[in-house]
């Protein structure tokens, strides 16, 4: 069925963000106070400490990082379809604009000489009394992995990505006043190296803040795998705060199942199917290898309380969704819609846990067997529960959710000077 508004009688009303301030506000205050609990919970033991604080600060930037590629694909494909939603990945995104400000802590270890509290590459003289065959392995990567390298890195990617998030809200928003159609063809333009600088950005940034968590393993299909996990997060924030939106009388007739149907496609095929996919491939490849520099990997994470949160990853990010959100019914029902994203973002934030939290004990080498590595560590605690790092996590969901509604009060909710608009409300899939 054709939808029933113009471009020109969508109400006022229900592109205005004004009545978004103030659960902005209480949610920005909600967030400060749970990520100093957070804090006040795990600041007795410094290494989990360091590793919470990395989970919770990456759920927020994965989620916003989502949103940007979005945004970016949806000007490279120049996409009509996309128009009435893109307002609100826009100011996902543009969160990178002060996420920066969560990098601060890790900067603090580097000044404070602290830094392989989280990165054990950072005191290779330690790492060598611990771990001797570790720290060869380790060494001949110091060219890359040194402090000094890190931190230049970690600057480049978060001004990159900041630059990116202002650069496409920006001339976004002037176009609602000046209604510019060279605007749009400016953002399609300069999407092409904008999604080249993305790829480049997140790739090395997981390769810096997550993989090196254990700098003697390696994979090169790993920054795909943070891609698929960046969708996964950021497209279900996309679609769930435009349903939370709706439920509170904002973008009415103007966001319709067309749109939800799509923003479901694209979950279930970026975030579900192929982090599948490429999660699989990634197992398959390294265990079927079985070089012990690579498997003892994924055997830290089939050991204890974690081969539990492994089978739960399996089923709760891929099974269960999979068959949740194959029909397009569920993908066009609100309310089963945001269950699923809403459950995908559970699933993202244990997903996060699952690559950052685990620790590869130094003497899982020794172990002529499988099971008699699972009998040694059958009580390896897996802390996805730990109330601090609950509580730092959520903390910074609503941080991200309250700066978000506050640039949507400013913003609005919609992309009115877009030339496709009119196309946006027309859409139909067939």
């Amino acid at each position: 069925m054709a939808h029933a508004l113009s471009a020109n009688a969508i109400p006022a009303a229900a592109i205005s963000g004004e009545r978004l301030a103030p659960r902005s506000r209480v949610l920005t205050i909600a967030g400060i106070v749970l990520l100093v609990a957070g804090f006040a919970m795990v600041r007795t033991d410094p290494g989990f400490a360091a590793k919470a604080w990395l989970q919770a600060w990456l759920f927020a930037v994965s989620l916003s990082l989502g949103a940007l590629f979005f945004v970016i694909i949806q000007h490279l494909t120049r996409a009509g379809w996309s128009v009435v939603v893109r307002r609100v990945a826009e100011c996902i995104a543009a969160n990178l604009l002060w996420l920066w400000l969560g990098f601060l802590p890790i900067a603090w270890l580097w000044f404070d000489g602290r830094l392989d509290t989280l990165f054990p590459w950072a005191n290779l003289d330690h790492l060598r009394e611990v771990a001797p065959e570790e720290a060869a392995l380790v060494g001949k990567k110091v060219a890359f992995l040194n402090p000094g390298f890190f931190m230049i890195r970690a600057a480049s990617y978060l001004l990159v990505w900041a630059l990116l998030a202002r650069f496409f809200l920006s001339n976004s928003v002037a176009q609602d006043s000046d209604r510019s159609v060279a605007r749009s063809e400016k953002m399609g333009k300069w999407a092409g190296p904008a999604a080249i600088l993305f790829g480049l950005t997140t790739t090395f940034a997981s390769f810096d803040w997550i993989m090196s968590l254990n700098p003697a393993w390696f994979s090169t299909m790993f920054g795909v795998y943070f891609f698929a996990a960046c969708c996964a997060g950021g497209f279900s924030a996309i679609a769930l705060m435009s349903l939370r939106a709706q439920s509170r009388g904002l973008l009415k007739d103007v966001v319709t199942p067309e749109h939800y149907q799509d923003l479901g496609k694209m979950l279930f095929g970026f975030g579900i199917v192929f982090w599948a996919y490429i999660a699989f491939s990634q197992y398959m490849l390294i265990w079927y290898g079985n070089v012990p520099e690579e498997t003892t990997w994924f055997m830290a994470r089939q050991i204890g309380q974690w081969r539990i949160v492994s089978a739960a990853l399996l089923f709760g990010h891929f099974v269960i969704p999979f068959l949740f959100l194959i029909s397009r019914w569920t993908k066009r029902w609100r309310g089963t819609l945001t269950f699923g994203v809403a459950w995908m973002l559970v699933f993202h934030w244990v997903d996060l846990a699952y690559l950052i939290q685990p620790v590869i004990p130094h003497d899982i080498g020794k172990y002529d067997t499988y099971d008699a590595l699972l009998a040694a560590y059958a009580n390896e605690a897996a802390p996805v529960l730990n109330p601090g790092l609950i509580a730092l996590s959520a903390g910074m969901l609503f941080l991200l959710v309250g700066r978000t509604l506050a640039r949507l009060v400013r913003t609005g909710l919609l992309c009115k000077g877009d030339p496709r608009l009119a196309e946006s409300l027309r859409f139909e899939n067939f």
